[in-house]
């Protein structure tokens, strides 16, 4: 474990229902955006505290044993209704994407953001379900604006829980206020924002205070956005297992790259500002993503994996035309 700064994630943790399409297969696993990040910084070498909620009911069981084993610094907060959010995962056994309902419930009386944090994460369920958006946004305004500290907000838009698109967007606007890092995907802009180009919107999204937007393309990499700059990374081909938790393993790396290793009183994140800079983080978490598609599951890398596979992108052989490498440098059928 590398000596950072620690990272506070701040979200929902849920019971997914997967159900696969193509077997009708049913298995309960549990995750939440939020989780997975936290889980994924854990696995890069970072410390990490996750402020979170459950019920003590059936799923609430789920969820806490699987936290007990992730090796997280758990804050519990109290939760006002007592229940778990419950996800129904619908999962394309052909193309391995994932479609998601939601049986919601994000109601932490208090967010006790632990001392020494630097970089805030959020996002997800906890930026717009009520009542505990309001004390998410509070807890973000809190931490913005110190030196050395930065918030992130990855939007990971999902319509089930708001489908009131105006209601929706004016919730997120508030949080990203009290941003400095946005990230979306081309769908969640898509969704806010019809018929508008997504690379659009996410520069827009820089008028409402972020330093840095990062839009996500799938297959087709990411693109990052500041004031003076435009960079895009292409992601690496791989075979597909699922989609589950692509998004958050990209959230993890690219949150890695902008902590500085080592960092104590004084130090913390620095955001990239030049090119290189975007590149650079932008390039870390394409691959942590494209790693994570290659297996079933929210599965982010482990700094070891994650660290051999930047290598091999940036020096191993490209592959043939038509042929699919994996994020290892591994050709696949």
């Amino acid at each position: 474990m590398t000596t950072s700064a620690r990272i506070t994630v701040v979200g929902e943790t849920l019971v997914d229902l997967v159900w696969h399409t193509g077997t009708g297969g049913i298995a309960p696993h549990p995750g939440g955006s939020p989780a997975n990040v936290a889980i994924g910084l854990r696995r890069l070498g970072h410390p990490v505290a996750l402020i979170t909620c459950w019920g003590d009911d059936a799923p609430g069981g789920v969820v806490a044993q699987y936290l007990a084993g992730t090796g997280l610094e758990v804050v519990r907060a109290p939760s006002a209704s007592g229940r778990t959010t419950v996800a129904l995962a619908y999962v394309d056994d052909t193309t391995g994407s994932a479609t998601y309902d939601f049986l919601a419930a994000w109601d932490p009386r208090d967010i006790p953001v632990p001392d020494g944090t630097v970089l805030l994460h959020t996002g997800s369920l906890a930026a717009v379900v009520a009542p505990g958006a309001d004390a998410v946004v509070d807890a973000c305004r809190r931490l913005h604006g110190r030196p050395g500290t930065a918030v992130a907000v990855d939007l990971n838009v999902r319509p089930a829980v708001q489908p009131d698109r105006d209601a929706y967007r004016a919730a997120l606007l508030r949080l990203v206020g009290a941003a400095d890092i946005v990230k979306a995907s081309e769908e969640d802009l898509e969704w806010l924002y019809p018929g508008q180009d997504p690379g659009r919107s996410a520069r827009d999204l820089l008028g409402h205070g972020p330093r840095l937007a990062v839009l996500t393309r799938g297959p087709g990499g990411a693109t990052g956005f500041t004031a003076d700059a435009e960079v895009s990374v292409p992601a690496p081909a791989t075979a597909v297992a699922d989609t589950i938790g692509a998004g958050d393993a990209f959230q993890s790396a690219l949150l890695a790259a902008v902590v500085e290793p080592g960092a104590g009183a004084g130090q913390g994140v620095r955001l990239p500002v030049t090119p290189p800079e975007v590149e650079r983080v932008l390039r870390q978490a394409v691959v942590a993503g494209a790693i994570a598609t290659t297996r079933h599951g929210a599965q982010p890398p482990h700094l070891a994996e994650l660290r051999a596979a930047l290598a091999l992108d940036a020096d191993g052989p490209a592959a043939e035309p038509g042929e699919a490498r994996g994020p290892q440098g591994v050709p696949r059928a």
